[in-house]
């Protein structure tokens, strides 16, 4: 217990510190992040299930989250001297290539299961990768780099959690999705949503860019998608016998552990976002 409470510690620390310190190191250390997670993907993948090509795997990904990054910067001007929006399209045009790749190489792997390799593969940058592209997009929804909207997205992520940890382990009766994930109950869900909902309305307080009724609605879907989220990633590891996704934090798993809850959220906030924005 103690050695968990010093991870998630040092974890908050580093999670706050990414969104606070400009767009550029919110960018790389997201594109980063996104990348960690897809390699932690494919091996547990590689473990008993498929044969991933993971190097251009990786590239493929690098590649979609920079050029979506690129037209973010492009709305506001971020890049002085170079334009954005050809050097998003540029890499875009080049993921055909690396994505046929993905294909063609199989041809010359000896194995029993090929598609089974090129289905992870692309699967990894849909479920590992794409969910942190719009994450990142959060930031500059309004046409300039914002870090409030992403940061309030992770301290209503952490309430939600919270809250239905606290919640679901006092009173927690009716079972959510036993078999996916036993200790996840109705209780706990309805609980991480009333503290979501609390810290959204704190939120709204201090961030007016959005009313207390859009910052409540957003504390909602990312309760209920982060759950679901959870629930998926709880599906996976169980699909290839996996108690955790990794290692690499100590007392909570591995990265995907630790957001799962992105995986769904993120896109639908964004989604929300962008039309009450447009």
């Amino acid at each position: 217990m103690r050695l968990r409470a010093i991870t998630g510690f040092f974890f908050i620390i580093v999670m706050v510190g990414s969104v606070l310190l400009g767009s550029f190191v919110f960018s790389l250390f997201y594109l980063a992040l996104s990348a960690f997670c897809l390699f932690e993907f494919y091996k547990l993948i590689k473990q008993n299930t498929a044969k991933p090509n993971v190097p251009i795997g990786l590239l493929n990904a690098v590649l979609l989250f920079t050029a979506f990054a690129l037209f973010n910067y492009a709305s506001f001007s971020a890049l002085p001297g170079l334009s954005g929006k050809h050097m998003a399209f540029t890499l875009l045009f080049l993921l055909p290539l690396t994505s046929g790749a993905i294909l063609m190489l199989e041809l010359f792997k000896k194995s029993t299961a090929p598609f089974n390799n090129i289905a992870y593969t692309y699967f990894g940058i849909i479920f590992a990768v794409v969910p942190f592209i719009f994450f990142h997009a959060l930031a500059f929804v309004g046409g300039s780099f914002n870090f409030h909207i992403p940061l309030a997205f992770l301290i209503m992520l952490w309430a939600n959690d919270t809250g239905a940890y606290v919640v679901g382990s006092q009173i927690g009766r009716v079972k959510l999705f036993e078999r996916h994930s036993p200790k996840k109950t109705y209780e706990g869900l309805i609980g991480g949503i009333v503290i979501s909902a609390g810290a959204a309305l704190i939120l709204g307080h201090y961030y007016q860019e959005l009313s207390w009724k859009q910052w409540v609605t957003i504390a909602i879907l990312i309760s209920c998608f982060g759950t679901m989220g959870d629930l998926v990633e709880s599906m996976f590891k169980r699909s290839i016998n996996v108690k955790d996704s990794g290692g690499i934090l100590p007392g909570h798993g591995g990265l995907l552990d630790r957001f799962d809850g992105l995986l769904l959220a993120a896109p639908i906030v964004y989604a929300y976002l962008y039309f009450i924005s447009n």
